[in-house]
C-alpha cells in the first residue's frame, strides 16, 4: 500500500508543549523559572534530558547535581523508555491548550517503578530491541536483519534529530508487506486500558479467517470480554474511526518504534 506522506508528516509533525519545573526539596536559594519547551510526540524524556538538566542544575544543590534525572506528572513518575505522546495520552486524555506541566527530580530515582535511562545509548538499544521485535510481528525478522547497520543509525539520528525524509527513507522499508504478501503477518500493539502505565500485547492478524482486512472494530471485538467492552481506541490523541483497517493504522500511526501504541476505553456490561 502506498503511503499517505501527508498523514505521515503530520503525525510526525505533532508536538506537545511541556512546562517543566523543579522540585522545590532539591532547590537551593531563588526559586527558577518554569523552562518551557516544545516536545515531539514521538520522541523520549531522556532525549531532552540535558537541556533541561542544563537550565536547572545552577539552582540544585551540589550534592544532586549527578543524580540521576526523572520526572513526575502530579506525583506520577513518568516511564522514560515511553514515547513522549504515549504518556501524555495517558496521562492527560483530555486536550487543552495549557502547557503540560512537569517535575524535574535529580535525587531519589524511584527505582522500583522505572527503568534507568541515564544515557541516550541505552535508551537507542531500547529502542532498537522494540524495532526488532516489531519486524519479527510483522516481517518474522526478515527486514530488519537484512538491514544494515548504518540504516539502524540513519533510523535512530532521524528520530533524535528531528529528520523526517532521512528517518522515513529507511523507515518505509519496515512499513511495507514482506515479498509478494499484501499484508503484514501480525500486527505490532501495544495496549493500555485508563491511566495503567502497563500495557499488554496480543498476536492480532490483519487479516480474518475468511481473508478480508480487519478493521478497528474487529479488533476491539476480539479485546472485549463477557463483562468489558471495548468501545474506542486513540492514539497520537486522535480518536480512531471504527472502520480503520489495522494494517492502514499500523503503517501510518505507528509511533518511530514501529508499534502501534492504543489506549483502549472499556465499558462495563
Amino acid at each position: 500500500m502506498a503511503h499517505d506522506r501527508e498523514v505521515l508528516r503530520m503525525i510526525w509533525e505533532g508536538q506537545i508543549g511541556i512546562c517543566f519545573q523543579a522540585d522545590r526539596d532539591e532547590i537551593v536559594g531563588i526559586k527558577p523559572e518554569p523552562f518551557y519547551l516544545m516536545i515531539s510526540r514521538l520522541s523520549y524524556l531522556p532525549l531532552v534530558t540535558d537541556k533541561v538538566r542544563k537550565y536547572f542544575s545552577r539552582y540544585i544543590s551540589a550534592e544532586h547535581q549527578d543524580g540521576a534525572v526523572w520526572f513526575d506528572f502530579n506525583g506520577t513518575p513518568l516511564r522514560l523508555h515511553y514515547p513522549i505522546g504515549v504518556l501524555y495520552d495517558l496521562l492527560h486524555p483530555d486536550e487543552d491548550s495549557t502547557p503540560w506541566c512537569l517535575t524535574i527530580h535529580f535525587s531519589k530515582f524511584p527505582e522500583e517503578t522505572l527503568v534507568k535511562l541515564n544515557s541516550k545509548e541505552l535508551l537507542e538499544s531500547h529502542y532498537m530491541s522494540c524495532l526488532k521485535e516489531a519486524d519479527v510481528l510483522k516481517h518474522r525478522g526478515l527486514v530488519i536483519s537484512a538491514m544494515q547497520k548504518k540504516d539502524h543509525n540513519q533510523l535512530w539520528l532521524g528520530l533524535v534529530n528531528d529528520k523526517f525524509d532521512q528517518f522515513w527513507a529507511v523507515n518505509r522499508r519496515l512499513m511495507e508487506p514482506y515479498g509478494d504478501q499484501e499484508s503484514f503477518k501480525h500486527i505490532p500493539l501495544r495496549l493500555y486500558a485508563d491511566d495503567d502505565f502497563t500495557y499488554t500485547q496480543k498476536l492480532i492478524s490483519p487479516i480474518t479467517e475468511s481473508g478480508q482486512k480487519k478493521s478497528l472494530a474487529d479488533l476491539m471485538a476480539e479485546l472485549s470480554t463477557p463483562v468489558l467492552k471495548a468501545v474506542g481506541c486513540r492514539t497520537h490523541g486522535i480518536d480512531l474511526h471504527e472502520e480503520t483497517q489495522l494494517q492502514w493504522l499500523s503503517e501510518h500511526l505507528s509511533y518511530p518504534d514501529n508499534f502501534l501504541h492504543l489506549s483502549v476505553d472499556y465499558k462495563t456490561l
